[in-house]
Formats: C-alpha cells, structure tokens, sequence
C-alpha cells in the first residue's frame, strides 16, 4: 500500500511538473502586449463598475435565456478573441458600391429614426459642400441605416440617392444596413448607472451600430473620423485634418479630437478599427459610447485628450435620436469659415519665468488645448523658441490669459525674431533679434512677415517689457509658415 500511495505521489507530481511545462510554453506564444492590454482592460473597467468582469458570463446567460442561434453567437465570441481581426458580417448595400481604391479619409455616420426632426441629409450636404474638388478625391462617406424600420431605411435611400446621385456614382457616397439578426441582446440589459431599460437600450444598441459600422470602414482609407448624423462641418475641413495629422508625424497618438462634443470628430487610424469595433461589441451594455472610447483611448497609451482647436465639427440637431428629447449642445469652439491650423514647425522651447506646477513652456505651442502658465514675470524675463531648422514665417498670433482668468495676460511685453544661433544644442539662441511689435490687451498677431523679415528666421521670443504681479498664461503660440525661394 505504501509503495502504491508512493507511485501516486510521484506520478501525481509528474503530472503536476508537465502541466506547468505546458502552461509555460503556452503563455510564451502569448503577446506580452495583448496580455498587459487585456488586464489593464478588465481592471480598468472593473473599477468603473463591479459588474463588467462578469460580463462574457452574462452575455452567455442572456443567451440560453433569449434562444439566440447558438452557431452565431459562439462565432461572435471567437470573433472578438482575435481583436486585429475583422467581425464577420453580411453587409447590405443599399446605395453604392464596394470602393475601386483606398481613399486618405472615411467618414463614418449611423442613423436611426427619430421621433422629431432629421438632420442626415443636412449631414450628408455639409461633408461635400464644405469640400473643394480636389478633398473630394480623398474622401468617402459611410452612412449606415441602423433602424430596424425597413420602410423607413427604403425611404431614405431613396431620398439620399435622389439628392447625392453625383457623389454615389462617383464612387464616394455609400449607404450600407446590417440586419437585425447580427444583433447581441437588446433586452433585460443591465441597468448601469440607474439608467431606465429603454435608454440602456438605445445606448446599448448604438455601440453596436457603431461596432459594425467601423468593422465595415476598416479597409477603406488610412484614418476614419466619426461624426454623428446631426453634424455640419467647417470649411475645408479635410485640409485641416491632414495639417494636424502631418504636424503629429512620429509622435504616437489613438485618438485625435476636432469637437469636444461626444464622439463626434474623433479620427482614428483605420488599423485600430477593428480593436476598437471588438471593444464595443465587448462592452456594449456597459455604459455610453463616448466613455468607451475614453477607456479605450487610455487602454492604448494615450492618458491625455489631444483635442484641436478651433473646432471643425459643429453639432445642428437640436431634437435627440433618443426619444425626441431636447439636445441643444453646441461647440463653442467651432469655426465654420476661414479655418486655418498653424503650422508650429519643430522647435525647442525654454524659460527663464518660474512655472507653475506642470504648466511648462511646451504647451503654451501646442495647438491642443493646454497652456503655460508661469509666476508674476519680471522685467527682461522671456519665453523663447528656436526652430530646428531656418524658416521663413507667414503669420505669427499669440493669446494670452484664459476666460475665466483674463487678468493673468502679458501686461507689457513684445515679440521678436532672431537670426545667426550660437551654443550647444541644449542653450542654443540666436544672437540677433529684430522686434515685431507690442502686445495688445495681451494679445500679438501679425500678418504678411515674409514680406517684412528679410532673413531666415532661427528664434522667436515673447519678452516681458515691465514687471507686473499678475502670473502669465500663454494660451497659444501660432507660427504659419511660407516656402523658402529655393523650395
């Protein structure tokens, strides 16, 4: 008996040695980076609400309870373990056709029928009118009908291909429809945040629309924006996002916002789509679209919002889609006309001011909503920039002081630039500068410089001129440059 109970021991060990040998080879072939972004994922969440680490047990409950098509759902839930991969669904085309080649831009807009008012075609005009010729090539439209009113999506097909013939012919306007039967479980959702069940409902549903809505426009363009379809748009809007997306070249970003309202304007890569589709089907019932995509923002390294300003997406629809209730947000922020982003080429930014708290220099040049503030400056005190390479500028604007502090302005100060840089490239400065002119109600703008400034400009400094015991914000910093005569 003993030699037995020996054998088991021993064997019981063994089993115990291969098993974690197995374990071990198993969690090397393991993505570090997937695993950390699936706990930091859970745990994220897990802190938002208790409840959403029992969410995969939940949506199987739901599932024995409401008699889903097993094979279907089984296949969602293998679908969503692979987050790169795109969700497999039968999309109908309404109006339009697959996309002959892959455009710069897609627009992505989800549409129901609501109770009061309809802003889509409005929508719809505002994205072409406000385009030239030449962004129309680069763009296309995705406007997905997520109703389930099968009348209602036939009549406005007919009444976007009526109005929009030209743009859909010409290869950039397509409607698209997922059916019903593609949906998880709408119903006896969770009831998160004391929401009541038809508005966990309707947002729960609207996750989904957009799920299938990125999963569709994954392949069409290099970066997808998302818009609402009670949305009208800056002029020119298309020139801006490629400026900003330019000026971010080499730093890494998830998400940049062009409105501050919801989720309208935030442009994304199209290689994060289908994560970010898998996320919100994962997550569906959990809580509003607009916070998972604060979360999955977070989840990818992106702690900071890198919103622009001013805005190039204004919100028109003043009834909601849920209900009909009153919405009357609107950004104030937004530009319609003239819009024209800053160039701020490359630059190294100092100080010799006292800063306050993390206010550094470098956001004061930023052209997201951040700023710098500094400590009562003194006379003779600066703020400078020297650009990594010589350059001849256009128009230079600063802005001082925020709105609900006005009197933290530059009392008493001036601009200039400079020429001939001396130092080592940490103390680099120029040893020449010219003055531009004086502050105004701690403001400075100035146009047409190329014309006023012979030289390549190295250097840029805001002076302080006078002491004053009011601490400084620098709101923004705006360098528009002009092509050299040799480029």
């Amino acid at each position: 008996q003993v030699t037995l109970l020996y054998a088991f021991l021993h064997m019981r060990h063994s089993l115990k040695y291969f098993d974690k040998m197995r374990c071990l080879r198993k969690r090397s072939a393991v993505s570090f980076l997937g695993v950390l972004v699936i706990c930091l994922l859970f745990m994220n969440l897990y802190i938002e609400d208790g409840y959403v680490l029992e969410g995969d047990k939940q949506l199987i409950r739901e599932t024995a309870t409401h008699q889903l098509n097993s094979e279907r759902y089984v296949h969602t839930f293998k679908d969503l373990s692979n987050f790169s991969g795109s969700i497999n669904i039968s999309y109908r085309y309404l109006a339009g056709t697959p996309l002959p080649r892959k455009r710069y831009l897609t627009i992505g807009l989800s549409s129901v029928k609501r109770k009061k008012g309809n802003y889509l075609l409005e929508t719809i005009k505002s994205i072409f009118e406000q385009s030239s010729y030449e962004e129309l090539k680069e763009i296309a439209v995705v406007v997905q009908l997520a109703d389930f009113d099968s009348a209602w999506c036939e009549g406005m097909v007919q009444d976007i291909s009526q109005k929009f013939a030209h743009h859909i012919i010409a290869g950039r306007l397509i409607v698209i429809h997922v059916p019903e039967e593609y949906y998880p479980v709408l119903d006896g959702l969770k009831r998160n945040y004391n929401d009541p069940e038809d508005r966990v409902k309707f947002r729960s549903k609207q996750n989904v629309d957009y799920a299938f809505l990125l999963n569709f426009c994954a392949n069409l363009s290099d970066y997808y924006v998302m818009l609402e379809d009670d949305v009208r748009c800056s002029k020119n809007f298309l020139t801006a996002v490629k400026k900003v997306i330019t000026s971010r070249e080499g730093s890494y970003w998830v998400t940049l916002e062009f409105s501050k309202l919801g989720y309208i304007g935030k442009l994304y890569h199209s290689h994060d789509l289908p994560r970010l589709a898998h996320f919100l089907l994962m997550f569906y019932q959990e809580m509003p679209c607009d916070w998972l995509l604060i979360h999955f923002r977070g989840l990818l390294a992106q702690k900071e919002v890198i919103r622009f300003k001013p805005s190039l997406f204004q919100h028109m629809g003043y009834y909601s889609s849920y209900k009909g209730a009153e919405n009357k947000l609107k950004d104030d922020d937004f530009e319609e006309e003239s819009f024209d982003i800053p160039d701020n080429p490359p630059a190294n930014l100092h100080t010799n001011m006292n800063v306050f708290e993390n206010y550094e220099a470098s956001k004061a040049y930023s052209s997201i909503d951040e700023y710098f503030w500094g400590k009562a400056p003194s006379t003779g005190d600066f703020y400078g920039i020297v650009f990594e390479k010589p350059i001849k500028i256009s128009k230079i604007k600063v802005v001082t002081g925020t709105e609900d502090r006005q009197n933290d302005i530059l009392h008493h100060g001036a601009l200039e630039v400079g020429e001939k840089i001396v130092g080592s490239k940490k103390g680099r400065q120029c040893t020449t500068y010219l003055r531009l002119g004086e502050f105004k109600n701690g403001n400075f703008e100035i146009t047409n410089l190329e014309h006023k400034v012979l030289f390549d400009i190295n250097c840029m400094r805001i002076l302080v001129t006078k002491s004053q015991k009011e601490w400084l914000i620098i709101r923004s910093i705006s360098v528009w440059t002009s092509q050299t005569p040799n480029q």
